[in-house]
């Protein structure tokens, strides 16, 4: 399998694209940040390919893929792993914040898709796009609208390619409360809040019974992650969820 994972510079994506190459993928890896990147590629082996990307610029995208389906012969799957989620409530959020949010949740994973979907279609191949249980499986969770909101953009979004493009395997992965790895393995996903504004909703969390306290192995992950790419568009997955088991 020849497997493309965007956003693997750092937590899931990195975790996946390493985990895919385990199993035997050709895995090319795509990111801005090219030292992450060359790092991630490493750790997969000498046969991976570290390909410098911004999901939110047309002409990146388009180079970056077809760079990449060059070095791999073609592109069998694709993993769009990137996402962020601006902590602060609705009335707080000002344009910029936005449009950030939809930038990388939603415009990246549509540029990236419509760059690939020429290789994938000649494949028969499939995409999967990373979504978690606080954006699809539960009200949106305070502090956490405009990644709710995003992300639901999202849903559309991969349902819409699957109609235009029935050829193709399209796929939602909705994922649990998970760590991720090690190192630039680890979730990044909170680093960016405040501390005080954290503190202020963490408990209204708890108190809705949202944080389980179990987390998943991220191994799991990657096995569903690795089967949907490689049924391609032989069997219909529009979405499949993996979350931890709950402590007993």
């Amino acid at each position: 399998m020849r497997a493309v994972v965007v956003g693997a510079s750092s937590g899931l994506g990195r975790c996946i694209a390493i985990g895919l190459g385990r199993r035997g993928a050709n895995v090319a890896v795509l990111a801005r940040r090219h030292e992450r990147l060359v790092d991630t590629a490493q750790a997969i082996g000498p046969a991976a390919l570290a390909v410098p990307c911004d999901a939110t610029d047309p002409a990146s995208c388009r180079e970056a893929i077809e760079k990449a389906a060059a070095g791999l012969g073609g592109i069998d799957g694709l993993v769009y792993a990137p996402g962020i989620g601006p902590l602060a409530r609705l009335v707080d959020l000002d344009a910029a914040t936005w449009r950030a949010a939809f930038e990388t949740n939603v415009i990246g994973a549509a540029l990236v898709t419509a760059a690939a979907i020429p290789h994938l279609t000649a494949s028969n191949g499939a995409a999967a796009y990373l979504s978690t249980v606080s954006a699809s499986l539960t009200p949106p969770w305070p502090g956490l609208g405009a990644y709710a909101v995003s992300k639901a953009a999202l849903d559309k979004l991969v349902e819409a390619w699957r109609i235009e493009h029935p050829r193709v395997g399209f796929t939602r992965v909705v994922v649990g409360d998970c760590a991720g790895g090690e190192g630039h393995s680890a979730i990044e996903f909170a680093k960016s809040w405040d501390p005080a504004r954290a503190a202020e909703f963490l408990p209204l969390w708890a108190e809705r019974k949202y944080l389980t306290g179990a987390l998943l192995d991220v191994e799991d992950l990657v096995r569903v992650v690795d089967t949907v790419l490689r049924c391609g568009s032989s069997a219909s997955i529009p979405s499949v969820t993996v979350t931890p088991r709950p402590p007993a």
